[in-house]
């Protein structure tokens, strides 16, 4: 009797086979895992490391209207008010603005995650492995 590939059946593998086979599909797995999370890791990087460098070039621009704008609000604070009196308003203003900048900053900073699908595909693989043992 011959099997699906056609050829006749052959003996059944030997423990040692066996084990050699799972050492073999292991370290497969494990490789193909790695493999995967730096694949995750890389993509995740370049979205960041372009997004970084893209704020980065807005941020300077911003920062120069905004040094226009300080100056502005100074000058025209100082019509009604004390030059000194004028700059330390828009400046507590400014570290107000500062705060709440960080703060949000922050919130986002906090929501970076591990990379899921690793993570659940080696749950898998590990639910597979204790389920053939069994």
């Amino acid at each position: 009797m011959s099997d699906v590939t056609g050829h006749e059946p052959t003996q059944d593998p030997s423990l040692g086979q066996l084990v050699g086979q799972l050492s073999d599909q292991t370290s497969r797995l494990v490789r193909d895992e790695v493999k995967l999370a730096k694949t995750e890791l890389q993509s995740s990087v370049k979205h960041a490391g372009v997004g970084v460098g893209l704020f980065g070039g807005a941020g300077l621009f911003a920062l120069l209207g905004l040094i226009t704008l300080i100056g502005a609000a100074v000058a025209a604070l100082s019509l009604t008010l004390e030059v000194w009196l004028s700059a330390l308003i828009v400046g507590v203003v400014l570290f107000v603005i500062a705060g709440i900048v960080a703060l949000i900053g922050k919130k986002q900073v906090g929501e970076i995650g591990p990379p899921e699908r690793t993570i659940d595909n080696v749950k898998k693989d590990i639910a597979t492995v204790k389920d053939r043992r069994s």
